[in-house]
């Protein structure tokens, strides 16, 4: 047996926030029976909550928020007839299945990408039986991660992809989507969705002698089987295990079923505790990849205890006799499957609900880790909700403790036995749902009064680190959510200010360290990624506006050029696009017209339309040159953004680039060019600009820009290298001194600072949330002093990708990044391929990859 209560070393969790509801005389919002809640990969929580009018009939709502702007909930009226029982989101987290106590099952999906925008248009039903479990079909991609590797230089060997089949193949091996569910009558129900947009249904029995199923669970094999874990909500009854093969045969659903081993908990053949606890109230699998571990908790109307148990091939004895006959040779040794128990706890509060991670650990050589051990990594807890109000983070396997948190201010001594606690009067409050990130690093519980709240768990599981660790855990998850492309903001929760600068080091010196092909595939995600950090801290929050531009900047010079065609079909290697960089780097002449002449200029040849429509980007690239001269002489100020521009070669380089593509274009069509307010009519701004953004250019010498296709692969292309970097002489330093006397600075509209959370729950005070009202927040001294982000309350407002203006109330819907703030209109005003290409880029999600959400007309 393991002691539950021994005290948590470090204690390592607190809780970040609450969310209520706004106080009624007359309760609208009641919490549902049974609650159900489910956080995705992009850190949307999604919870049912009951809306009773006032003649007391329900609505069964399904509520959708982002954690980091929680009072934005999003209510969905979900139409069904009987309490919402599943909730579960698919792995790109943008659907949502949710399944009810009559048999329906309804797939939510984003409308037009917006995460508070929800549409259901196809599902399922199974009428009059309540569904008890729900998942998706497995798409046979799995990750492990290799906690003992983290210190490797490669991605690879930290992240390895693993051999897992899917539950369902199309023709070609591509995965068939859909659902599987298990009914209260012991039916599975499969439900696959056919590339025409069809549904799919078959309905089948678990096996022949059918029975009430409580409680179930579904998890996935390696075979691209399926295997469902049922219980009759008895302790005296066996768990069943069955497998479940789905297959398609003449346009129709095949359901195989087949009875695997079964078990009883170790708690009811104890003759001591035979009928102590006489309910089986929690069956859940480990994992949805790994069928072959079980947690499993039985309780009394008091108490509780949790048993982990594990699947095994044990071989069978053979008798003399028979292996005289035919002796037993290597791998003929007969084997059977059997249960065997792994840890179990004493006896417990009363639980009332479960979570278990989601982030899948490699466990090699970590199958057998007790909590006595030094170190432990976030995937291998899972969390038990007690009905006094506390949380446990338990070992997965050893069930031992590695963190408590209590709801009350005065926590009760955790060695304290639960018959002598005193009992209050009324139900204490308590998780009646939780679920934890998919990093394992943040827990949503919805209690009994309806209330969300938020909880940080430490990377280290409860036990206190050193900084140096706490770093490579935090720098080891934000490798693997730049690898996956999950949202980290439940890795923020953890950074301190003083972590900022050295994670921002270390993440470009892990990115650095991979394969060229790679970084070209992970450079957006790592800019998104450093400007969340930047946020955080008062040091380096100016350089949050420069990341988010250099997105801009790269998404415009990657559309641009791809707008390039050869003037000829028989083209060489090189794309026109790959030879401008090439040009340009080679080329160093401060005079833009003899660095034009090296081009063909047939290949920039576009439809006058075409050039026009682009005119607010190529603005948006002259007026960025503009600024960034104007500021040379300032470069020791580091509130202004656009510092870092000044000394990044890279991106000096690409703007050259676009200077020189805009200045072929202008001669096609004058009308496209940058407008510049000059003093003089005689002055060409277009030339000025170019010969001082390439003298400064010159100063610093940067790596090859990019990759290019040749015929054996990808390779960089080739670079300027000269020599060490260059202060900026004098001479160039005047002549930009002299820039406002000869052309009228713009003033940049830069994202506003954010009016998220996680920049202000770094002092670790739990904040108190209302649903439905935006708190005040104080917002942070140095973002305050930043130049160009304060607003007054009537300045016009802007497009921030597609740079128009939008006056200072706008009369267009628009949407909003829930990461970095970045507003746009939600339909195009213009129709040319051009722009529809270049809207493409950030129709799903933002630059940053922040999810869409929709904002008011009046937005702030």
């Amino acid at each position: 047996m393991c002691d539950l209560r021994r005290p948590a070393a470090g204690g390592m969790m607190d809780l970040a926030y609450v969310c209520e509801w706004e106080k009624w005389s007359k309760s609208t919002h009641c919490p549902s029976v049974p609650l159900a809640c489910a956080w995705s990969c992009r850190n949307l929580i999604a919870f049912t909550m009951d809306l009773r009018s006032d003649d007391q009939d329900l609505t069964r709502m399904i509520h959708i928020l982002d954690t980091e702007h929680p009072w934005d909930l999003h209510s969905i009226p979900s139409e069904h007839r009987e309490a919402i029982t599943c909730l579960e989101w698919d792995q790109s987290g943008s659907r949502l299945l949710s399944a009810d106590a009559d048999g329906q099952i309804k797939c939510w999906s984003m409308a037009d990408h917006l995460a508070n925008s929800w549409e259901s248009s196809v599902g399922s039903l199974v009428e009059g039986d309540p569904i008890v479990a729900l998942s998706w079909l497995h798409n046979g991609v799995k990750l492990a991660l290799h906690v003992e590797k983290s210190g490797a230089s490669s991605f690879g060997e930290k992240f390895s992809r693993v051999k897992f089949s899917p539950s369902l193949t199309l023709f070609g091996g591509k995965p068939m989507e859909g659902w599987i569910a298990v009914t209260v009558s012991g039916l599975v129900t499969v439900s696959l969705l056919k590339p025409s947009g069809q549904v799919l249904t078959s309905t089948e029995s678990l096996c022949r002698l059918r029975g009430r199923v409580a409680l179930a669970d579904i998890a996935f094999t390696g075979g691209g089987n399926i295997v469902v874990a049922t219980a009759d909500g008895s302790s005296a009854s066996p768990v069943q295990f069955y497998k479940v093969c789905v297959s398609v045969v003449s346009e129709k659903c095949r359901i195989d079923t087949e009875i695997l081993p079964s078990l009883f908990m170790r708690c009811t053949t104890d003759l001591n505790r035979k009928d102590k606890f006489p309910a089986i109230t929690h069956l859940k699998f480990l994992a949805r990849d790994m069928s072959e571990q079980v947690l499993l908790c039985a309780s009394s109307q008091t108490s509780s205890i949790v048993e982990c148990w594990s699947l095994r091939k044990e071989g069978l004895p053979v008798n003399n006799i028979f292996q005289q006959i035919s002796p037993v040779v290597g791998d003929k040794q007969p084997t059977i499957l059997k249960w065997r128990i792994l840890s179990a706890t004493n006896d417990l509060d009363r639980v009332s609900a479960v979570a278990l991670p989601k982030l899948p650990i490699s466990l090699t050589n970590t199958d057998l880790k007790v909590a006595s051990d030094t170190q432990f990594y976030p995937g291998l807890g899972l969390a038990l909700a007690f009905h006094d109000g506390s949380v446990h983070i338990v070992h997965r396997l050893s069930l031992q403790t590695m963190a408590v948190f209590y709801s009350s201010a005065a926590p009760r001594p955790v060695d304290e036995p639960a018959i002598k606690r005193p009992r209050t009067a009324g139900p204490a409050v308590h998780f009646k749902a939780m679920q934890l990130s998919w990093t394992s690093l943040a827990l949503v519980g919805i209690d009994n009064q309806g209330k969300l709240s938020v909880l940080r768990l430490s990377p280290s599981m409860g036990h206190p680190l050193e900084v140096g660790l706490a770093l490579r855990h935090l720098l080891f998850l934000l490798e693997y959510c730049m690898v996956t492309g999950y949202d980290w903001w439940d890795i923020l929760l953890h950074v301190q200010p003083s972590m900022v600068q050295s994670l921002v080091e270390k993440l470009h010196e892990e990115y650095t360290r991979q394969t060229a092909a790679l970084q070209q595939v992970l450079s957006t995600r790592i800019l998104a990624m450093k400007a969340s950090l930047c946020k955080l801290s008062p040091c380096t929050v100016t350089r949050v506006c420069d990341y988010h531009t250099k997105l801009f900047l790269i998404a415009i010079s990657s559309t641009l050029k791809s707008l390039l065609r050869p003037h000829f079909l028989n083209t060489p290697d090189k794309s026109p696009g790959d030879r401008l960089t090439e040009i340009c780097a080679k080329i160093t002449d401060v005079d833009i017209d003899k660095v034009m002449i090296n081009l063909k200029t047939e290949e920039f040849v576009l439809d006058m339309n075409t050039l026009q429509a682009l005119q607010q980007l190529l603005q948006w690239v002259g007026d960025f040159v503009l600024y960034l001269l104007a500021s040379l002489p300032n470069q020791g100020s580091l509130l202004r953004p656009g510092h870092s521009f000044l000394r990044d070669g890279t991106s000096l380089g690409m703007l050259r680039e676009l200077m020189v593509v805009i200045r072929i274009w202008g001669l096609l069509k004058p009308s496209c060019l940058p407008v510049y307010t000059a003093t003089s009519d005689t002055q060409d701004s277009m030339s000025l600009l170019f010969r001082l953004l390439t003298k400064l250019w010159i100063c610093f010498p940067s790596p090859g820009p990019g990759l290019v296709w040749v015929l054996c692969g990808w390779q960089p292309l080739p670079g300027r290298d000269e020599g060490p970097a260059s202060e900026p002489d004098e001479a160039l330093v005047d002549e930009c001194c002299l820039l406002p006397s000869q052309l009228l600075i713009p003033s940049l509209d830069w994202l506003p600072a954010s009016d998220g959370l996680v920049s202000r729950l770094q002092p670790k005070q739990p904040l108190r949330l209302q649903f439905g009202r935006a708190p005040t927040l104080p917002g942070s001294a140095a973002t305050l002093q930043l130049d160009g982000l304060a607003r007054a309350p009537g300045q016009p407002k802007i497009d921030h990708l597609r740079r128009l203006h939008l006056g200072a109330y706008p009369t267009e819907e628009c949407k909003a990044c829930t990461r970095c703030g970045c507003v746009t209109m939600l339909k195009s005003p213009n129709r040319t391929t051009a722009v529809k290409q270049w809207e493409q880029r950030w129709i799903k999600n933002c630059l940053c990859g922040g999810l869409w959400w929709r904002v008011p007309l009046s937005y702030p």
